[in-house]
């Protein structure tokens, strides 16, 4: 007999931050065995998008506000029980971008 822990799924999906609220933007990354891969693959979504908006002539809040506007906002789903597996896009985001600024203006 299978345990709770052995059905859940963590489901990825994405926003985007230009649709806010719209639905039919709105797709499945993936179908994922435990929260700590799904959350990987979150955090990997937002340095994909940061990595590509960074340039040397932004400030933190100019990326910060490109991310607000243009970036992906990925969520996790539990499918099963209780959702015990926390994510913020936008906290990761903007812990981030304060990493990424600190590294240009130490």
């Amino acid at each position: 007999m299978e345990s709770l822990k052995e059905k859940q799924r963590f489901k990825v999906y994405v926003d985007e931050n230009s649709h806010y609220k719209d639905e039919s933007e709105r797709y499945l990354k993936g179908d994922y065995a435990d929260c700590e891969t799904a959350v990987d693959v979150c955090k990997q979504i937002i340095d994909d998008f940061l990595k590509k908006a960074y340039g040397k002539d932004k400030t933190a809040d100019q990326l910060w506000r490109e991310y607000t506007t243009w970036g992906e906002d990925p969520f996790i789903v539990v499918t099963e029980g209780e959702n015990n597996c926390a994510f913020s896009a936008w906290d990761y985001a903007k812990d981030r971008i304060k990493e990424m600024a600190e590294k240009v203006n130490p």
